[in-house]
């Protein structure tokens, strides 16, 4: 699958509200919260884009499905396994 944005585009300020526990060990840890975030948000966004091309392409992937059910596919002749 194709990533979701330009991973060269420029970085743009967000403001976040965190737990301050959490951020306060953190910051002991010496986390790189910009590149931690970074990479939550990719995985997330990433997972949402998939589910959402699912839910766009159900009724083709149902249609497709059903037909190989019903039909085999192509290759099935061709295959020695």
């Amino acid at each position: 699958m194709r990533n979701a944005f330009d991973r060269q585009a420029p970085k743009k300020a967000a403001n976040l509200s965190l737990n301050s526990e959490l951020l306060a060990e953190a910051k002991r840890l010496k986390i790189n919260l910009s590149a931690t975030m970074e990479k939550a948000l990719e995985k997330e966004v990433s997972q949402r884009l998939k589910a959402e091309w699912q839910e766009q392409n159900a009724e083709a992937i149902n249609a497709c499905n059903e037909l190989t059910e019903k039909h085999g596919l192509f290759s099935d002749s061709y295959r020695v396994f």
